[in-house]
């Protein structure tokens, strides 16, 4: 709880991952990598309550045994690869259970976070009143020189820029997907995960990795075990 507003942590996992099978299951320096983001919620000094959302029976056991509940069964209709994250987030906050004013979306795949990373984005929500605050890191390379590919190899400029020298252009920012924190009745209502009003919570980079591939899995395994290590 937060200057008395309930918060509930939910952590997406379903059991269909395709680039790396069973990822959310697999071992990471000797845990389920879902487990790290169970333990970071529950060690969070705000969050109330640690829910997870999956279909999959293996995922569920892992998740109770992590500390987290499982209060409901995911619909396979949301399992799939082209089911909405906010469709997904909105159903868990529908069926947990109990009466919570923001939602911590929390996925597995970004294990570096720090937990005082979710309080830090949980308290810059409710003190600045925003609908949502998300994590984002700045962008290593920037968009300014990036470039479409027309069928015969041209290259187009992805955004017009005048300028070639990189102290002059702006900075950029990208979701890193860590951390999603949002009021709850705005996004019922609205059924988003972002709006005009959606602040971004900067995180360095070496905590913003998301694991998609087998080599981000590999990266995320050393460092968390140099983490580990440092502390």
């Amino acid at each position: 709880m937060y200057k008395e507003h309930k918060i509930l942590a939910v952590i997406p996992a379903r059991g269909g991952s395709k680039g790396i099978p069973r990822k959310n299951v697999r071992q990471l320096n000797g845990k389920p990598l879902i487990a790290w983001t169970i333990e970071q919620a529950i060690q969070s000094r705000y969050v109330d309550r640690v829910v997870v959302s999956s279909e999959d029976d293996e995922i569920g056991e892992v998740a109770r045994q992590s500390g987290a509940e499982t209060p409901f069964v995911r619909p396979e209709s949301l399992a799939s690869d082209t089911a909405a994250g906010v469709d997904v987030l909105c159903h868990a906050v529908e069926h947990a259970g109990g009466a919570y004013d923001y939602v911590v979306l929390l996925q597995p795949t970004s294990p570096l976070r720090f937990i005082t990373d979710i309080d830090d984005a949980i308290s810059m929500c409710i003190e600045e009143k925003l609908s949502s605050v998300v994590s984002v890191s700045e962008a290593t390379k920037s968009p300014y020189w990036m470039y479409q590919m027309s069928e015969n190899g041209a290259l187009i400029p992805l955004i017009d820029n005048t300028t070639s020298n990189r102290q002059q252009l702006p900075r950029s920012y990208a979701l890193n997907g860590a951390i999603y924190v949002l009021e709850i009745p705005t996004l019922l209502q609205n059924r988003k995960i972002m709006d005009e009003d959606t602040r971004g919570y900067v995180m360095p980079s070496e905590r913003s990795f998301d694991i998609d591939t087998e080599l981000d899995f590999v990266i995320c395994d050393f460092l968390k075990m140099r983490m580990e290590s440092n502390e």
